[in-house]
């Protein structure tokens, strides 16, 4: 179901109840850029550690914005044994409201991916829901105390309304009324804030169609209905409408529902960033930020990476692999069957085609798999002595190693753990390159050179020396033997006592 901002505010009740009902809350996000190319050597790397991961995904984060954010809540039936689902695609849009105008960038390859997926870009320009995080939102009150509460956005839309009324109120009577019309989104809120900042004998009321009221009215009158609790105009309302998806947000954080994604590093990152607050220098003032909003997280990519040992689980590489193998009835085939995942009348079109990298779809799927994941978990733990309606709790129970630990993609760490230490990475064994014959050899040249065999990252470790670092050990193998006679290139296992430049300064 799709979301934007004409409908948001009154779909927020509702939202809300579901929220409360739900065994847990799947969310899945969509950018407009991944890796920021901006800075050299921004890419992730095997070397990175968490800090150093953590600091270059933060610039990252900082210049590319949220498009949509998908969120699936899944509750169950009390009389029948199954997850009913209500999946949503909310399009965002940065407030513009009050606050210090929003810059963010485009990725090329990332409007390109989505564009293929069929992502609609008006939606997301010309409906998107505002949000501000802490910061933002302190700046916005701040306007809308001193009365200059007016966007950055189309002045020329406001121009065009102050002169028609201004035209048109020097000839109008007491209790004449015009139209306002074609008013999308802020400008509804933003002409009777200038109108009536401006004018005081004016009032102004929204309706709907985009249009808003103007009526002409004595000072007395208006000052009778600008303490009238039905005014539009309240500043509890603006806010409420200028915080747009932060209210939801502040929901989620507010009831603690385990919060479930797959790879949901970058997802976090934004939650905290576009919602929160600023993303801190410290990385460990990250991760206690992010265990205080969400208490609970389960990242379904860290799950079903521990199942590939367990459960004999094939290697996949994408959410949509992982539910397409779960769905099968070959992983247990003897077990007592997973329970019934219903999609809500409003979410049905999921259930009748693949939207890959729509939000609102992928956390369906990620809902769906940490269910369909659990319930193996525990028919495993139990020898398949599994009641017929298994609680989420006890899905919970046999997921317990996996909580709050988030996979770590490519880095010197599994997985980020947001109550405790982060678990230690368990790589083949790092290469050494000793390069003859070669002068002024590059790390992008090494890398290049080893390309067309497999994929290692290379960082520098003197003049002609590389370091090579692979996450498979067929590689490392197949490296060992192609070049053991290579002219210019020696390769051998990477040994620190022999190798590190400062051992070797040291012993000399």
């Amino acid at each position: 179901m799709d979301v934007g901002a004409e409908d948001f505010a009154q779909r927020l009740p509702r939202l809300r109840r579901r929220i409360l009902r739900a065994a847990f809350v799947a969310l899945d996000m969509e950018f407009t850029g991944l890796h920021s190319t901006y800075l050299q050597n921004n890419e992730p790397s095997l070397f990175d550690s968490p800090v150093e991961r953590y600091l270059k995904a933060r610039q990252s984060v900082q210049r590319f914005t949220l498009v949509q954010l998908g969120k699936c809540g899944s509750d169950t039936e009390s009389d029948l044994p199954r997850y009913v689902v209500h999946s949503y695609n909310f399009f965002l849009f940065p407030s513009t409201l009050g606050i210090r105008d929003v810059e963010f960038t485009l990725s090329a390859s990332s409007i390109q991916f989505l564009s293929h997926y069929g992502f609609d870009y008006n939606k997301f320009l010309k409906d998107g829901i505002p949000y501000m995080n802490e910061v933002q939102e302190k700046i916005f009150r701040q306007h809308l105390l001193a009365g200059t509460c007016t966007s950055n956005a189309d002045r020329d839309v406001l121009k065009k309304a102050i002169d028609e009324v201004t035209s048109w109120i020097a000839a109008a009577k007491e209790e004449d009324t015009m139209i306002l019309q074609d008013l999308n989104g802020y400008h509804m809120i933003e002409v009777q804030l200038v109108l009536r900042q401006a004018l005081e004998n004016v009032w102004t009321e929204p309706l709907e169609d985009k249009k808003v009221m103007v009526k002409k009215v004595s000072p007395e009158h208006r000052q009778l209905l600008e303490n009238s609790p039905y005014d539009h105009c309240q500043k509890k309302l603006i806010l409420l409408s200028a915080r747009g998806f932060t209210n939801l947000f502040q929901i989620l954080v507010k009831v603690k529902k385990p919060l479930v994604g797959h790879n949901m590093l970058m997802d976090l990152m934004h939650l905290h960033d576009k919602f929160y607050r600023p993303l801190p220098e410290s990385y460990e003032e990250f991760k206690r930020n992010i265990h205080n909003l969400f208490p609970v997280i389960i990242d379904t990519k860290t799950v079903t990476k521990s199942m590939q040992k367990k459960c004999l689980f094939p290697r996949v590489s994408s959410l949509l692999e992982a539910y397409a193998v779960l769905c099968s009835s070959n992983l247990n085939p003897k077990g007592p069957p997973c329970p019934v995942i219903a999609l809500a009348s409003g979410c049905s079109r999921y259930a009748e085609k693949e939207s890959p990298h729509e939000a609102g779809y992928d956390a369906f799927l990620c809902g769906s798999v940490l269910l369909m994941s659990a319930h193996l978990l525990l028919c495993r733990s139990t020898d398949n002595a599994v009641e017929a309606e298994p609680s989420f709790s006890q899905y919970l129970t046999v997921l317990a190693e996996h909580v709050n630990k988030v996979n770590f993609i490519r880095g010197g760490v599994s997985s980020i753990n947001f109550s405790g230490e982060d678990s230690p990475c368990r790589h083949p064994p790092a290469l050494v390159v000793h390069v003859r014959g070669w002068p002024g050899v590059t790390e992008r040249q090494i890398y290049q050179e080893f390309k067309p065999h497999c994929r290692f990252d290379v960082r520098r470790l003197s003049k002609n020396q590389f370091i090579l670092l692979s996450n498979k050990y067929k590689h490392v193998r197949l490296v060992l033997r192609d070049y053991r006679h290579h002219p210019h290139l020696q390769v051998s296992v990477y040994r620190h006592w022999r190798h590190s430049p400062s051992v070797n300064c040291l012993l000399q």
